[in-house]
């Protein structure tokens, strides 16, 4: 059930302590349990809303709705009519496998909401008359007092009152890639959601320390609950190639009704009767429809599926295969995206010299256990980091594992990959005394042995250390501090993305207390600094340079700051656009957004409706869009966009089940592969539909003529059926197995508003169905003269149009390249299937039971040696149009 009131207030961190308690009437021993029932009463439970899903009656009519299939509902009442049964018969099992394949799809239903209800944590503790109790948080009601300790889940949204070294993660709603540290203090009202410090958020995880605050805000008034409500309002848009579809439909079922109206219409001025008519109309629909389409478009995707799951794109909605292929812009997020959501040590600086870790970019010197050997200001600066640290560390299988705060475990990593295994460091130094990092401290100090002495090593931000230092070390031996230069070495390191810690030390003497609570330490000698990054993912770049050749844009939408951004989309190579930030954002309207969006690369410090925004302005500008993301905060535009892609390991269920494509990975690299495989999906669609339409316009050109000459009808309904949904079926399934066409990642992306076939394959369709309706024509004519028998004419007309197609599909298979450019063997499928289809129509030539469902007959050699020379004419004609299209180009 949702919260039944809008949200208390979007203001609580701009409040004093005072002012919160005041205002939600929150005792300091917490909330009696009556008056917690009572507001539990008020407000409804502390979950999120759930919506249905469609019922399965729903799904399932949802399948008639295309102009394609109605055309075939309006056939099969016509032919029931007529008392045609057997061709009502196999038309309607052709609605049935359709509407059967489209439900099966549908069914897998998006489970967003759902999966959001687990992040909300199923216990929490609070203060409930006087005592400290665990309830469902469920039960929670603004007015509560929450405690909250390390590993927890934050229940609700809660305003803080207290905290002792509380840092929470909070990279699922807001991208930021560290873990945020928390106070107590009001904040400025205008202060952004990401950077209220003095809040914690539903669905966020407490990292370390401890803290107590009021609920402000539970259910859907959370900033969890907000994000859940644009999950379930926001709708995901047509693919493009549905949408391709359903114009293709309309307009075929245009042609359709105009076709058989007027030959309706004609063969009645001609003497006809009505019934014959109908009979005619039926058989020219049957023509007109390509039945097989869905099937062919399902299969198509399904082929399309499997190849991409080899490369470890997973795919949730089928027509997303062919999505990718179409994608004009890839909005990625940072965190856990294009990097590792780790934080990483990327650069070591002392005043004597500036070392490079392993995996970073640039450098004077490539970081190694000589260095730290050799010069004592580097081996403290790392050895502090080990020391003053929290973070757990072990060894497993000669590999190491650093556990807790992302920045200490960054430390520790650093330290062991030169040799100072932590495990080590710690117990041939052992701690006497430590101070935690506190907010209103800004550092984090321990006294240790150091050898035959003792010393205090600090670390914490850069401007506090400093202040604290007289001293700087330089070859093992202490100088006055040039505060100066440090302090320009701190803006080098933050200006390309850095977040920068100082590392000081002094020694004191053996047995004398060097820390002390009231008091900060001074007369430190300064050591160097340690620059962190969420290092790019190994690849990446590579992929961003691949998709920037095959025409698509990257643009980074991320949560994090903009100078962070900024300098991870220089390493990547995303482009020399602007960097925007969701408070410039705010302050442009939409028209201003869509001009600036060529100009701008990246998106930064953005919330979660921001996003959405900037995807839908991407859209309206006619581009499509691909979202990536891996947080709660991108459900939204995961599902506004064109092909939502969500990580498969480090990412939320939230993303995944909002997400059309899942990276089993986690790799943004496998984007490059799931493009390629896109656009060879598409292809191979659009060949299959150009097979199909072309064959089934033949058909058109045949009957239409046929009934102009005043001839027999050429071909019976359920003959039509046959030829379309059986012996062609059979080959244009196959197309779904063509290989990569050379060059598939060097083209552009395909104009959106390009059709499902392209004018050139319009104009090959006209040419195909005048050769092979002409073709089929004359041995109709010349079988009826040679042995007077409209039974022999309607099968020998049957068969020239199963031979022409078993020559046309090699057409198909190339849009602008001669059909002897490709072996046939390079698709086994497709050779393999004309072989079959041929097969398949002899036999039922010979069988009673297809004799009379199909009213045919055995046919004498002579007849199919003249279908098999009379179908190779639309082979010459294609190979002649391409050759024209070729010298034009």
């Amino acid at each position: 059930m949702l919260m039944t009131t809008t949200r208390l207030s979007d203001t609580w961190h701009a409040l004093s302590v005072d002012e919160v308690a005041s205002r939600l009437g929150a005792p300091t021993d917490g909330l009696s349990s009556a008056e917690a029932a009572s507001r539990l009463t008020e407000h409804g439970p502390n979950v999120l809303e759930e919506a249905p899903p469609p019922s399965l009656l729903a799904t399932l009519l949802g399948q008639f709705r295309s102009p394609l299939i109605t055309i075939l509902l309006l056939a099969t009442a016509v032919t029931l009519t007529l008392g045609e049964y057997l061709d009502s018969i196999v038309i309607a099992a052709v609605l049935a496998l359709n509407a059967t394949i489209g439900t099966f799809q549908e069914r897998k239903a998006e489970q967003s909401v759902r999966a959001l209800q687990h992040l909300v944590a199923p216990k929490a503790r609070v203060l409930r008359d006087g005592h400290e109790r665990e309830v469902p948080s469920e039960e929670l009601v603004p007015g509560d007092t929450v405690l909250l300790e390390s590993g927890a889940r934050v229940p609700a949204d809660v305003r803080l009152v207290a905290c002792q070294s509380l840092t929470v993660d909070e990279s699922l709603l807001t991208g930021e890639s560290t873990t945020v540290r928390k106070q107590t203090a009001s904040l400025p009202g205008a202060t952004p959601l990401a950077d209220r410090s003095n809040q914690v958020f539903a669905g966020a995880v407490v990292g370390r320390g401890r803290g107590r605050g009021f609920v402000v805000a539970t259910g859907g008034a959370t900033e969890l609950g907000a994000i859940a409500e644009q999950v379930r309002t926001t709708e995901s848009p047509r693919t493009p190639v549905q949408v391709r579809l359903d114009r293709f439909a309309r307009r075929i079922g245009v042609i359709v009704v105009v076709a058989a109206a007027a030959a309706f219409g004609i063969g009645l001025v001609a003497g006809n009767s009505v019934e014959q008519m109908f009979t005619f109309a039926v058989a020219l629909a049957v023509s007109a429809v390509p039945e097989g389409l869905p099937v062919v478009f399902t299969i198509t995707m399904a082929v399309g599926v499997t190849r991409m799951a080899r490369r470890q794109a997973i795919i949730r909605r089928l027509p997303a295969v062919e999505t990718l292929g179409s994608t004009t812009v890839v909005c990625s997020d940072k965190t856990g995206t294009l990097t590792r959501n780790e934080m990483t040590v990327a650069e070591v600086w002392t005043v004597g010299g500036r070392y490079v870790a392993h995996g970073a970019v640039g450098g004077d010197n490539l970081l190694g256990a000589e260095d730290a050997a050799q010069h004592r200001e580097l081996f403290l600066t790392l050895m502090t980091g080990v020391l003053a640290s929290e973070a757990d560390a072990y060894e497993v299988d000669g590999h190491l594992e650093a556990t807790g705060d992302p920045t200490e475990t960054g430390l520790v990593r650093v330290a062991a990959s030169v040799g100072l295994e932590p495990w080590r460091v710690r117990a041939e130094h052992p701690v006497s005394h430590r101070q935690p990092f506190e907010s209103e401290r800004r550092y984090a100090a321990v006294q240790c042995r150091l050898g035959d002495a003792e010393a205090v090593l600090l670390q914490g931000a850069p401007e506090r250390v400093l202040d604290l230092c007289e001293h700087e070390m330089v070859d093992g031996r202490p100088r006055p501090l040039d505060r100066e230069r440090v302090v320009r070495a701190v803006e080098d390191l933050a200006s390309r993305g850095r977040r920068v810690l100082a590392f000081a030390f002094r020694s004191v003497p053996t047995g004398h207390r060097g820390l002390d609570e009231s008091e900060a330490p001074h007369g430190l000698v300064f050591l160097g600094l340690q620059g962190m990054v969420d290092p790019p993912r190994e690849g990446v770049a590579d992929a961003v340079a691949h998709l920037h050749r095959a025409g698509l844009r990257v643009v980074m939408v991320t949560g994090d700051h903009a100078v962070t951004a900024t300098a991870i989309a220089g390493e990547l190579g995303l482009g020399a656009g602007e960097t925007m930030t969701g408070r410039e954002l705010d302050e442009i309207d939409d028209d201003t957004l869509r001009a600036r969006l060529s100009d701008t690369s990246v998106f930064a410090r953005v919330a979660p409706e921001q996003k959405l925004r900037i995807v839908e302005a991407l859209r309206a500008d006619g581009q499509v869009v691909a979202v990536t993301g891996d947080g709660v905060n991108d459900a939204p535009a995961l599902l506004a966009a064109d092909i939502g892609i969500a990580m498969g390991r480090d990412g939320t269920d939230v993303a995944r089940e909002a997400a059309d494509m899942v990276l089993a990975d986690d790799n943004f690299v496998t984007i490059r592969a799931a493009v390629e495989e896109g656009r060879i999906t598409f292809d191979n669609l659009r060949k299959a539909t150009f097979f199909l339409i072309s064959t089934g316009a033949a058909e058109i050109v045949m009957l239409l003529i046929g009934l102009a000459l005043d001839w027999p009808l050429i071909l019976l309904p359920a003959q039509l059926l046959w030829l379309n949904l059986v012996t062609n079926g059979v080959q244009d399934v196959a197309l779904a197995f063509e290989p990569a066409e050379p060059g598939v990642l060097e083209r552009p992306p395909r104009d959106p508003g390009e059709g499902l076939v392209s004018r050139l394959l319009w104009t090959r369709t006209a040419i195909v169905a005048i050769v092979m309706g002409l073709g089929t024509l004359a041995v109709f004519r010349w079988s009826l003269a040679a042995f007077g028998s409209v039974e022999t004419a309607r099968t020998a007309a049957m068969t020239t149009m199963v031979l022409f197609q078993a020559v046309h599909v090699g057409n198909a298979r190339r849009e602008r390249r001669s059909a002897f450019s490709t072996p046939p063997w390079t698709n086994r499928f497709l050779l393999g299937s004309v072989v079959v289809a041929l097969g398949i129509h002899a036999a039922a030539l010979y069988l009673p039971p297809t004799q009379w469902l199909l009213r045919v007959q055995p046919l004498p050699l002579r007849i199919w040696l003249v279908g098999a020379a009379t179908s190779l004419s639309v082979l010459v004609a294609v190979e002649i149009h391409k050759a024209l299209a070729a010298r034009r180009r």
